[in-house]
């Protein structure tokens, strides 16, 4: 058992070379806990002998999906559950006095941006807690849709956001099946089950039928916009949400934002809406990691082996079956 266990070890350690390249790379390992429970990390704190107030920091990071976001060699996380969680452990703390929610994503299907943005409203509800967003490299689609649900929005001089709009994607293998001798049927109770099916082209009333399902979640993007953007004129609006993206000073001018600024203005805004002069700034993290400021990543994972061979595709290309997305799909992963 030892021997095969030694075997094991080092075809793992060849199969770590072979994908690091050339660059130089190591093994660690390190005992971790079991429990794997949210543990909290305090990364800034301002001066004073008893400062108890908290400012708490919660990450959306990359494609918002509500399943697991596997990685290489890793378990990976479901961005809502994680994201709920986050939220119950700031709710439930009574010296969480604000919250700063940083975003870096470029959006993710209609269903999981919404059941977050829901989550972020129910919080404030029973919290009674400010919500302050900050937008780091990109906050767009589905996570500016999310964004709007804060009570402020601040963006770094370099983000990009906005793509307002929805997006289906799907592809056909038809002309490619012919070419190959190949041929699909499709047993089915209709003529539309099969709809979308990359086995055939895409016919006129399915597409007409996913266009106004497309347009549904559309116009409810736009409503989530304007209950957050209330200064925001609809017909303005409507024109701005072509998918296009925007920079940060763009943004600003067209009322899409609040401020320019980084995570430290979030933070100070943050204190300033609750009337804090003193707090701590905690987040949240399994408790395997090391988080030590503000632009740490809380959640998933990122593994890389080198610049030779990347192993991953990005999330909306490996998900099971045709998705509607809030999602600026340049920038998915």
């Amino acid at each position: 058992m030892f021997e095969k266990l030694i075997i094991f070890v080092v075809i793992l350690l060849q199969v770590m070379f072979i994908f690091s390249g050339c660059s130089p790379s190591g093994l660690l390992i390190r005992p971790v806990p079991a429990e794997i429970e949210l543990t909290e990390t305090q990364i800034d704190r301002d001066e004073g002998l008893f400062v108890t107030d908290k400012i708490a920091v919660v990450d959306v990071d990359g494609m918002l999906v509500n399943m697991r976001r596997s990685a290489f060699f890793s378990d990976g996380e479901n961005p809502v559950s994680l994201f709920l969680e986050k939220l119950d452990r700031a709710q439930k703390d009574k010296n969480v006095k604000a919250m700063v929610l940083r975003l870096n994503s470029p959006g993710g299907t209609v269903s999981a941006s919404d059941a977050m943005y829901n989550a972020l409203k129910d919080f404030k509800q029973e919290s009674r807690k400010p919500v302050i967003a900050c937008m780091l490299d990109v906050s767009a689609s589905g996570a500016y849709y999310i964004a709007c649900g804060c009570d402020g929005i601040v963006a770094q001089p370099t983000t990009v956001t906005g793509s307002i709009g929805t997006i289906m994607q799907t592809f056909s293998f038809e002309g490619t099946m012919q070419k190959l001798g190949i041929k699909s049927e499709a047993i089915k109770s209709g003529d539309l089950k099969d709809m979308a099916s990359p086995m055939r082209d895409l016919g006129e009333e399915e597409r007409v039928i996913l266009q106004n399902i497309i347009m549904r979640f559309y116009e409810r993007f736009l409503e989530v916009v304007i209950e957050g953007r209330p200064e925001l004129k609809e017909e303005r609006l409507r024109e701005l949400a072509d998918g296009r993206v925007f920079t940060a000073s763009q943004a600003l001018s067209e009322g899409l934002i609040d401020k320019i600024g980084y995570p430290s203005d979030a933070i100070k805004w943050a204190k300033k809406a609750t009337g804090v002069k003193s707090a701590k700034v905690v987040i949240y993290h399994r408790p395997m990691g090391y988080k030590p400021n503000v632009y740490s990543t809380a959640g998933g994972s990122f593994t890389n082996f080198g610049a030779l061979i990347n192993l991953e595709l990005p999330d909306w290309l490996t998900s099971n079956g045709t998705q509607f997305l809030y999602l600026w799909q340049p920038a998915a992963d």
